[in-house]
């Protein structure tokens, strides 16, 4: 069966719109828009139900058994698995794969085709986790962990992204917002009754911002910093789904307590030098099962 469309009427589109326009300030979060994607109701098994899931490693879950697609180290055991198998959706397409930015949407990565491609008119359900390569997940944990060793008690993380007078990571967020809307308006153009969830990332550190090094060879007061640009990366998608009359997943808040520092048994984010098969600061199957349960959560609400 198809989602039923819920459309609001245009006096409260505006205000939704002018509420989220708020939010968003003067961040130059979103580019211009036209008509934001119709929310979607939802609830129950859904059989018959056509359902694409597109993301990056966060999604497709590297390294996690069993690998099917070695090309985009993407695992049948990923949360977009879990969640078609709960649901007993009548087909499955998953095109997340490890690396891809938001302009993988529209080109293909590998043998992996451009993701957009496996949404379709009479697609129903549409996951989307991207964002994190756009704003350099990779290169800012790498940079972090070698700047860690020289001011084990300080921030040199944060002092090198301020060094020019602001933080180069709030600009990337605030960058990557356009792109993230233009990703989810190409979705709603191809599947325009489609009941699309915005899935945002785990908690990867200590929340509380503590630290745990060497374990994660961060520096002391850059623990914070970096869980903080992990909150603001999915305070924008939040805003840019709401934008778009998406759903959000929130996937931070269920991981909470079971970051990279935790011991092996109670972590489902791996460090830097994992313990259990997972790509290094990625979740492990653990995690990737904590946000199936979230998303299946989100699709058990109807708004």
């Amino acid at each position: 069966m198809a989602y039923g469309t819920v459309r609001d009427g245009s006096a409260k589109r505006n205000r939704h719109r002018a509420t989220v326009a708020a939010a968003l300030g003067g961040c130059a979060l979103v580019a211009a828009s036209t008509t934001p994607a119709a929310a979607h109701g939802g609830g129950g098994h859904d059989r018959g139900t056509r359902y694409a899931a597109l993301g990056d490693s966060y999604t497709s879950g590297p390294v996690i058994p069993t690998q099917v697609d070695a090309n985009c180290a993407r695992s049948d055991h990923n949360y977009p698995s879990l969640v078609a198998a709960a649901r007993h959706v009548s087909a499955f397409k998953d095109v997340s794969c490890g690396g891809a930015t938001t302009a993988e949407m529209w080109k293909a990565q590998g043998t992996n085709g451009p993701q957009l491609d496996a949404v379709r008119r009479d697609t129903d359900l549409v996951t989307v986790q991207i964002g994190g390569n756009d704003i350099g997940f990779g290169s800012i944990i790498g940079t972090c962990a070698t700047l860690g060793a020289t001011d084990l008690a300080g921030n040199p993380c944060q002092r090198y992204y301020n060094a020019s007078g602001y933080d180069q990571l709030t600009l990337k967020i605030a960058q990557t917002a356009p792109k993230v809307d233009k990703v989810l308006r190409a979705v709603h153009a191809r599947a325009p009754h489609a009941r699309i969830l915005v899935v945002g990332y785990p908690d990867l550190l200590p929340d509380d911002g503590s630290g745990c090094y060497p374990t994660v060879p961060f520096a002391a007061k850059d623990f914070p910093y970096l869980r903080d640009v992990g909150k603001h990366l999915n305070l924008m998608l939040r805003l840019v789904a709401a934008w778009n009359g998406a759903g959000y997943v929130d996937t931070y808040g269920p991981t909470v307590g079971h970051d990279m520092c935790k011991a092996p048994a109670d972590r489902w984010i791996e460090p830097l030098q994992p313990a259990s098969p997972a790509a290094p600061a990625h979740p492990n199957a653990k995690g990737e099962a904590a946000m199936a349960r979230a998303v299946l959560a989100r699709l058990d609400r109807r708004h």
